[in-house]
């Protein structure tokens, strides 16, 4: 388990981390979000000891890092994947970490076989490519068997197999009773492999709940219709103080009103409905509404001036 109680980190005038308060427990996924600039590097090297706190603390299993008996037995941890002496070959680079822990040679070769590298394991890391070395870094949080594991961005550069592979190893690993703690900037992927959530915005925490609740409270209710009659249902919808907007062919999201009440509008003034559902929001647009305010660095989206100096006519 990681605790963390008004943790802060200051770098002169700049505060990367402030005064954030969370725990991530054993047994689920929890998912570390935040746009670029939020902290959440910062907070995962306060929780390796690989930074000090300003103010707070952080611990894992009751003690901070740094009084770990044994780090790679109780965490492990994928922060940088490319922090790999290039010249050794994967097996080499395991088995110096191995016996700097006082950890069995045997695991070597098991992680390796687990993370799909046996078959490279005597190649030079630094003929890898970007997903190879995904996976030699998560090889390496494995290592020590930890019953905590963190992972930075661990999709990064994985094709889809290996995408799906390490999100099956991260639900194995929860359902085992472990606490697994992932950042990650692909929306869909955490959607699909999170249990719980801590987002956080300029270094502050402004979520810590499910999934599912926090697409419940950052996403404005929609309701998706299908109709032949969309402009006497716009009307109607407009009157009781919905809006909608119109997708073509029929289709339109109807935001204002439950599915219910669109249903019986529809009823009350004879208009025929072929498809009447909630729309669902995804983890993306409920992400993107919540932390519209805490995004640092926008980017704008070019003028008809602009356009001309990609397409080349204005130069």
């Amino acid at each position: 388990m990681i605790e963390a109680r008004g943790l802060t980190k200051r770098y002169g005038g700049t505060t990367a981390v402030d005064s954030l308060s969370f725990d991530v427990q054993p047994g689920k996924i929890t998912g570390f979000l935040g746009p670029n600039g939020a902290g959440k590097t910062t907070t995962m090297r306060l929780i390796l000891g690989l930074d000090q706190p300003s103010d707070g603390t952080v611990t894992v299993n009751g003690k901070p890092f740094a009084q770990l008996a044994y780090p790679m037995r109780e965490v492990g941890a994928l922060l940088d994947a490319r922090a790999v002496h290039g010249g050794r070959s994967a097996y080499n680079h395991l088995l110096c970490l191995a016996q700097t822990n006082n950890l069995p040679k045997r695991r070597v070769g098991e992680v390796l076989e687990l993370v799909g590298l046996k078959e490279v394991a005597k190649k030079r890391s630094k003929g890898f490519s970007l997903g190879m070395g995904q996976r030699l870094g998560i090889a390496g949080a494995l290592l020590g068997d930890p019953a905590i594991l963190m992972f930075d961005e661990p999709v990064n550069g994985l094709d889809p197999e290996g995408i799906l592979w390490i999100r099956n190893l991260m639900k194995a690993l929860a359902a085992e009773g472990r606490t697994v703690f992932v950042s990650s900037h692909l929306m869909s992927e955490m959607e699909n492999t999170a249990d719980h959530l801590i987002v956080i915005g300029r270094g502050k925490l402004i979520a810590d709940c499910t999934v599912v609740e926090f697409i419940d409270r950052n996403s404005r209710q929609a309701v998706r219709v299908r109709t032949p009659q969309a402009d006497a249902l716009a009307k109607v919808i407009a009157m009781a103080g919905g809006t909608t907007r119109d997708d073509g062919d029929g289709l339109m999201m109807v935001s204002g009103l439950a599915a219910e009440r669109v249903g019986d509008l529809a009823f009350e003034n004879a208009v025929r409905l072929h498809e009447l559902a909630p729309a669902q929001a995804s983890l993306e647009q409920a992400f993107m509404e919540l932390t519209a305010s805490s995004v640092e660095f926008r980017a704008g989206v070019p003028d008809d001036q602009d356009q001309q100096v990609f397409t080349g006519s204005g130069i």
